[in-house]
């Protein structure tokens, strides 16, 4: 399946699959939609970085690595360790990861060679990219990841609902419930109202919330 490197709005780029009229991230900006939905939304209003211990943050859908690496930044700035998770079934090639911009429209050049790091470890062992951010990835779908962990926070970056109706059903978000510490929350920029409806019989207590720069509205789902 072709895929192609192409630049949004705010000059970061993101992965097209045309053959699936599908982009990994908002055509309107790569890096303000995860900024807004994920950084912003999730990791700073989750009060993660109040909690003193082991702060497990779960990505579905690891993709071109744009909300690791924030993460990663953002955990550097706060001085609070995060172990990060990522599932990704379709990973990246050298050539793709080397194609993106994210660390240069950052202004964040010193982080391009963690960035490439990221990418390069081992699948399904844990690395310590920073004192701050320990990285493990796992090479599965969703419908078969399995876990000993708790997640405080859970980045649901899924193709929408369209692409991947199997992902937003009400037995997934079940078993993201079923992962996550009471309190937890999940953040993802998908408000359409059977998904919404998915989470609610799952457990999740719904919040709609303004979505980044091109979408009204998204979602923040808590335990």
């Amino acid at each position: 399946m072709e895929r192609k490197i192409i630049t949004t709005k705010d000059g970061s780029h993101t992965i097209s699959i045309p053959e699936m009229n599908v982009t990994y991230h908002s055509v309107h900006g790569a890096i303000q939609e995860s900024m807004h939905v994920f950084i912003q939304a999730g990791l700073r209003d989750s009060g993660v970085f109040d909690f003193v211990g082991v702060n497990h943050v779960l990505e579905i859908g690891f993709g071109t690595g744009l909300n690791a690496l924030l993460t990663l930044i953002e955990a550097d700035k706060q001085k609070n360790r995060i172990y990060y998770t990522g599932i990704e079934l379709y990973p990246l090639n050298e050539a793709e990861i080397n194609g993106l911009n994210y660390c240069e429209q950052l202004n964040q050049p010193h982080y391009k060679r963690l960035f490439k790091k990221m990418h390069q470890v081992e699948w399904e062992e844990m690395f310590e990219i920073t004192d701050n951010f320990r990285l493990t990835k796992t090479k599965c779908s969703l419908l078969d990841f399995s876990t000993e962990n708790s997640f405080f926070l859970i980045y649901f970056d899924a193709f929408d609902p369209t692409t991947q109706p199997e992902l937003w059903t009400k037995e997934v978000f079940e078993k993201l419930y079923s992962i996550m510490a009471p309190g937890g929350i999940l953040v993802t920029y998908c408000s359409k109202s059977d998904v919404r409806r998915a989470m609610q019989a799952a457990g999740f207590t719904i919040e709609k919330i303004p979505g980044p720069h091109g979408k009204r509205e998204m979602v923040r789902a808590t335990r």
